[in-house]
């Protein structure tokens, strides 16, 4: 016997103390198919847990110890000595790498006998890979795409597959020696806790290889390796590697940063211990290819002033999967390049962007895309506005390496065959001015320009050419971006009603509480439709989450303007932190603030007035505001699609309900800060109990005049005004809710509320019975309690 072959009996006597069956138990894995590893790793996992305790042998060598020379360059057979799988005999991957010709026997049996001569039963028996060479062979491309469970594209550029990294991490370690290659699995295995030391030690080269991939994955085997060559100072082989694999590393690093920026999602105020996954709460919202603004038109009395020509809601036919997008083609049949995505605020354009991020880094879809970088115009715009050197001048590849590291010297992106997404999201946030027709030409990834000009080129399509493009903002920003520079628009169009149930009940795990929470909100009309909204739908799933641990809570429908309320403070906070810069610890409302909101107010009493939807750039001017605040940043409007002959901009509010909703804030506001009633210069008829000015400037000479305009104009004018000044009434909305934010703490009290609630009372006995059930919703608004 050679002493090699001695001290590897020596070795595997060490080591098989334990008897036969538990030693098979610990060591069972599946059948090696050259890189395919398609079993299950929990399996694995649940094995080692077991194995903890018992199985991890302190291995140390008393005089030098030589491995067996690799019988991998003389070529490879069959392992007789592999334990039972109780995996499938051959994968998909292993079909692909499977050599023509090739003789399949199943290694799991311990009887060799019944493969000498094969029964003609067993003739059709699936068949086990054999090869005659250490290298695995090369994948064949099939001629039809490969698609995923998804039915998305997902096959991996060949540099990125499971294949290329076995074949790349054999090759290096083959060249080592004896000694070199024992160094190596022995420091492997130190700084590897998911793998035993007779899993490190046991068996060829080629399944030392086959078995890090199948239990830590093509990802972690390949960084493992790396470390592992450089820690023994190999680092020439190290580099080696790395150099070979350098696309797989850069998709490893660019899915590793996805993963830790959007597998959490933030809503709201961020709880320590919280947080939620996205993917177990996410249900996306329908995107459609034909948007028509995003605006619901229903509302809970059947109008809506805005004519139907302006308010459309898109057929199912033109829903896309957010996967899809760079699914879809050009009218002349070819692959989109630039995708716009726009919706009304708070609709999920960010929610969106971590989804898409997140299957890509999960390879849940777009495999085919061999990376995605995330270039946000957020960021652009604050490195825009730094003292440094890239904002002035700097080229595509640099701003690339400035967001992303891990991309340096990354040549790919120069490839014909490079097929990546750049995703481009926060368009309104970049508030330059973008000069689309003098902006100067690039045509290369490394020539130096200001911001500004690689953003248009970027979208001309001149520099990152080989680029998916996808763009996405509020609609009042996107459209200043040249209709020949898309390819395709979707609209993000929120929850249907059925996406709004799936949306509240998977975030409980309390079946009884899910049961309550939809039954309830569903009560009110205006609020059902308004949760269609995915931002209302989380402000109604956080709201009655916590009423429903108060006793006898759900009993009468809930309450209207604390939710419109708590809205425009969210949005208003939105817009400082993620417009102005304002860290959120440091959020406080300035006058400016106030004066826009009041501004905004007055506009929406107007319109209600006029009986319109939408307003113009020009009634924008005529209350002292600007365009982009009120239709970009202000997180209250948005903009409509015109006709092409129409060369006006249209606008309007989120939904017709929240343009009430100003108004009566506005009115409301200037009664209790200034101790107007605006209200009272239209006041057709003033009975003579309120004659008086003074009165008329108390709370029930408020309600007075506002039940004066709704009892004289047709129903569904003034009644969701109606009822949200009265909401605004009650101290629980207009000191709690609104106190430090529209109003300040020592802003006098409101008095008269008792008057004002007995005017309704009266009201309500007199009233007409079309007008009951409204001025009773007003009553419940007021004192915020069931009848």
């Amino acid at each position: 016997m050679d002493p090699d072959t001695e001290v590897e009996s020596i070795f595997r006597q060490e080591n098989s103390e334990k008897d036969d069956e538990e030693e098979e138990e610990k060591m069972k894995r599946p059948p090696s198919s050259y890189g395919s590893m398609k079993s299950d790793v929990s399996d694995v996992m649940e094995e080692e847990e077991k194995m903890e305790e018992g199985d991890k042998v302190s291995f140390s060598f008393p005089f030098p110890v030589a491995l067996p020379a690799s019988t991998a360059q003389d070529g490879t057979g069959i392992q007789m000595n592999r334990p039972a799988s109780p995996e499938t005999l051959y994968t998909m991957t292993t079909q692909q790498t499977k050599p023509p010709g090739a003789v399949v026997i199943d290694t799991r049996s311990s009887d060799l006998g019944d493969f000498s001569e094969p029964d003609d039963e067993e003739e059709d028996a699936d068949e086990v890979l054999i090869t005659n060479s250490p290298e695995p062979p090369e994948p064949v491309e099939p001629e039809d795409t490969t698609q995923d469970e998804n039915g998305q594209p997902g096959r991996l550029h060949p540099e990125q597959d499971l294949p290329h990294i076995f074949k790349s991490i054999q090759s290096v370690l083959t060249g080592l020696t004896s000694d070199d290659l024992l160094k190596f699995k022995v420091s492997f295995y130190q700084w590897e806790s998911k793998m035993t030391l007779p899993q490190v030690m046991e068996g060829d080269l080629l399944d030392f290889v086959d078995r890090i991939l199948e239990m830590l994955g093509q990802d972690r085997s390949l960084l493992h390796t790396i470390n592992t060559l450089e820690n023994i100072a190999m680092k020439p082989v190290a580099e080696e590697l790395r150099n070979s694999c350098k696309r797989a590393l850069i998709r490893y690093r660019l899915k590793q940063y996805m993963i830790e920026k959007h597998q959490i999602i933030r809503e709201g105020v961020v709880r320590a211990g919280r947080q939620n996954l996205l993917n177990n709460i996410y249900v996306e919202p329908h995107v459609t290819t034909r948007g028509y603004g995003g605006v619901d038109p229903s509302h809970e009395f059947g109008r809506s002033p805005m004519s139907p020509s302006t308010l459309q809601v898109p057929t199912a036919d033109t829903f896309v999967g957010l996967n899809n997008l760079f699914r879809l083609q050009t009218g002349d049949g070819k692959p989109v390049r630039t995708v716009v995505t726009t919706g009304i605020p708070g609709i999920g354009l960010t929610v969106s962007v971590g989804r898409v991020s997140l299957d890509w880094a999960e390879l849940r879809a777009n495999r085919d895309m061999q990376f995605v970088i995330k270039l946000s115009f957020r960021l652009l715009w604050l490195l825009r506005n730094k003292q440094l050197p890239l904002s002035q001048k700097a080229s595509i590849v640099e701003l690339i390496k400035y967001h992303h590291p891990e991309c340096k010297d990354m040549k790919h992106l120069e490839e014909e065959d490079c097929k990546f997404l750049i995703i481009m999201d926060s368009f309104d946030c970049y508030q330059a001015s973008l000069d689309w027709q003098n902006a100067p030409v690039i045509n290369d990834n490394y020539t130096q320009a200001h911001p500004d000009v690689l953003i248009v080129n970027i979208i001309r399509g001149t520099v990152l050419r080989g680029a998916r493009v996808w763009i996405l903002g509020r609609r009042a920003a996107v459209s200043q971006i040249p209709s020949q520079y898309i390819d395709v628009v979707t609209e993000l169009q929120g929850f249907s009603d059925e996406k709004a149930d799936e949306f509240l009940s998977i975030r409980f795990c309390n079946d009884e509480l899910t049961r309550n929470i939809v039954a309830h909100y569903k009560r009110l009309p205006s609020l059902r439709i308004l949760a269609r909204h995915p931002l209302v739908c989380w402000m109604v799933a956080t709201v009655f989450e916590r009423c429903y641990r108060y006793r006898d809570y759900g009993v009468h429908p809930p309450r209207l303007t604390p939710f419109h309320g708590s809205i425009l403070i969210f949005q208003t906070n939105r817009k400082m932190e993620f417009y102005n810069g304002i860290p959120e610890n440091e959020l406080k409302w300035s006058t400016d603030e106030k004066n826009q909101l009041n501004k905004i107010g007055k506009m929406a009493l107007k319109m209600l007035e006029r009986n319109t939807g939408v307003f113009f750039e020009e009634d924008v001017k005529e209350f002292g505001l600007k365009v982009t605040d009120v239709t970009v940043f202000s997180g209250l409007c948005t903009e409509l699609i015109t006709p092409a002959s129409d060369k006006k901009r249209t606008y309007c509010f989120l939904h017709f309900s929240f343009q009430e909703f100003m108004a009566a804030l506005y009115v409301f506001t200037l009664f209790r800060l200034e101790s107007k009633n605006v209200l009272d210069t239209a006041l057709l008829h003033k009975p003579k109990l309120f004659a008086s000015k003074d009165q008329t400037k108390s709370a029930v000479g408020l309600v007075q005049c506002a039940l004066t305009r709704t009892l004289a104009s047709p129903p569904g004018h003034y009644d969701m005004f109606l009822r949200f000044l009265c909401g605004m009434l009650n101290p629980d909305c207009h000191d709690s809710l609104m106190r430090g934010c529209l109003y300040s703490h020592n802003a006098p009290k409101v008095i008269g509320l008792d008057d004002a609630q007995r005017l309704l009372e009266q009201t309500i006995g007199t009233a007409e019975e079309n007008r009951v059930e409204n001025l009773k919703e007003c009553l419940r608004e007021m004192t915020q309690k069931d009848e």
